[in-house]
């Protein structure tokens, strides 16, 4: 409870204005995990092409990548008690840069399971990032903004899925695309070469991905960062925490609902192109690719406006408001397939936004220094439901097809929808 204490009274004392450098950079981190989240979306795609998936064998690309997030996000919040926030990100940091650069050995030998574990990796690195970056922006300043401190500082992070999708659209995308028909036509020799160049495409953007990420970690462990490190806590202080944890049922609620959200957000992210592709025959994977990027500009507004709103409404409030909007384009998408459905999944990224830092830090709320150092763990391992509901959604598109796959993520909303009631109820 010092280090808490200590660390809230210099933000309001003003003591984080000398040290806006430092600053600077934990608030980078937003964008830089932004960039390898939305880059796996682009990824899906092309996989999916450059060795024949299925819709269910290319969302093992998300099933890879959270489930980095889930087995290793406990680990690494045990790292961050023992060593301090700076050491645990300066360690992802190294993590998502060795995963990238592991891309260039995977496009080589063109073998799917090598770019999955390479998405582990990565996902790894990200979790250490994600563990240590969200509760550090929940305790600089009062604890009633916390959640609109961490939707601002989570504003960031769309710029960053922005430029992944970008990257992956450019620099990714060939722009070449075979048809089964035409597939089947070639002869065993040019389709090897085909499928071959198509791995090859992400050998460099990935490189530079992960030489630019180990140069940041590098910075950040030169960097003089103010006195904000997880101090040795008396072990009586942590035992039984995580079971205080697991038997509270509103910290459990808020850890189900992040389960639900991630794995909506992923999974909408995920099939976006190939709902586009599939319910507008014709549509290129470069112009279907802009689907994405108009839905990470809404989500990137709704970071801002959300952030605005919750000085005026509770943030409980809000994200039942948001999740039962959700609820009704996401069925709009499921049983309207097409061009209005697919302004309807973009239009459900604006009120995705605010989701996952509200449920976080509603979570959080009001625990102790300890208690919530556990907790963000628990709230980041969560994350694996990316893993499984991303799987469940391409089994249910090879069985029904990808419209109405998209009731996966509608009945997501619905579960974050009664988790807004609860929090809400116990507010009241």
């Amino acid at each position: 409870m010092q280090q808490h204490v200590a660390l809230e009274t210099a933000a309001r004392h003003g003591v984080v204005r000398t040290a806006l450098f430092p600053l600077a950079l934990i608030v980078s981190l937003f964008f830089l995990w932004g960039v390898a989240n939305n880059l796996n979306d682009v990824l899906v795609a092309q996989f999916k092409k450059a060795f024949t998936l299925s819709d269910f064998q290319a969302g093992l690309v998300q099933s890879a990548f959270y489930l980095g997030y889930f087995l290793v996000a406990l680990p690494a919040g045990i790292f961050m008690r023992r060593f301090g926030y700076k050491a645990a990100v300066v360690f992802g940091l190294l993590l998502y840069g060795v995963g990238a650069l592991l891309f260039w050995p995977a496009a080589a030998t063109a073998t799917y399971a090598t770019f999955l574990v390479a998405l582990f990796v990565i996902a790894a690195g990200l979790a250490f990032l994600e563990t240590s970056a969200n509760p550090y922006v929940t305790l600089l300043g009062p604890r009633e903004s916390a959640a609109s401190r961490l939707n601002l500082a989570q504003a960031f992070n769309p710029l960053g899925s922005i430029t992944g999708v970008l990257i992956g659209q450019h620099f990714i995308f060939t722009g070449v695309e075979r048809s089964s028909a035409q597939l089947a036509a070639m002869d065993a020799a040019a389709r090897t070469a085909f499928m071959k160049s198509e791995a090859a495409a992400v050998q460099m953007p990935y490189l530079v991905i992960g030489l630019g990420v180990i140069a940041w970690a590098v910075i950040i462990a030169i960097t003089r960062f103010p006195p904000a490190t997880v101090a040795d806590e008396a072990h009586a202080a942590e035992k039984g925490v995580l079971g205080r944890l697991l038997r509270d049922w509103r910290f459990m609620a808020a850890v189900a609902a992040q389960f639900f959200y991630v794995g909506a957000q992923v999974a909408v992210f995920s099939y976006m192109i190939r709902y586009a592709q599939a319910t507008m025959p014709g549509t290129a994977e470069r112009t279907a690719a802009n689907y994405i990027t108009a839905g990470l500009l809404c989500f990137m507004a709704g970071r801002f406006a959300g952030a605005a709103l919750m000085k005026h409404l509770r943030p409980a409030r809000l994200l039942g408001t948001f999740a039962a909007i959700n609820v009704a384009l996401a069925a709009f998408a499921a049983f309207v397939p097409g061009q209005m459905g697919i302004y309807a999944l973009v239009a459900s990224s604006f009120f995705m936004s605010i989701m996952y830092p509200t449920i976080f830090a509603l979570g959080i709320e009001g625990r102790g220094d300890t208690e919530r150092k556990f907790g963000a763990s628990l709230l980041v391992m969560s994350i694996v439901g990316g893993a499984v509901l991303t799987a469940v959604m391409g089994a249910t598109s090879d069985c029904l097809g990808i419209a109405h796959a998209m009731v996966v993520p509608m009945l997501c909303f619905v579960a974050i929808f009664a988790f807004a009631l609860i929090r809400r109820g116990a507010r009241a």
